[in-house]
């Protein structure tokens, strides 16, 4: 999956994004901070790749915030 943007969250609540997410059928996937050495010690990242402009914007209320950039590795 190609990674654009991302949430950093708790343990917590990545479970409950998780079950929202799914029932929306968004895709995403969940990275640790072993995968995305950004991230605090303790928290996961949501992570999204392009989405439509419709999805962004119900993903941006679920979150209450803008996603951050998923930075480029290469």
């Amino acid at each position: 999956m190609e990674k654009s943007f991302y949430y950093p969250v708790s343990w917590l609540e990545a479970q409950q994004y998780k079950y929202q997410l799914d029932q929306e059928g968004i895709p995403y996937s969940i990275q640790s901070p072993l995968d995305l050495p950004e991230l605090e010690e303790g928290k996961l990242a949501i992570v999204f790749p392009s989405i439509p402009l419709r999805v962004y914007v119900w993903v941006r209320s679920l979150f209450y915030r803008d996603g951050l950039r998923y930075p480029d590795f290469s």
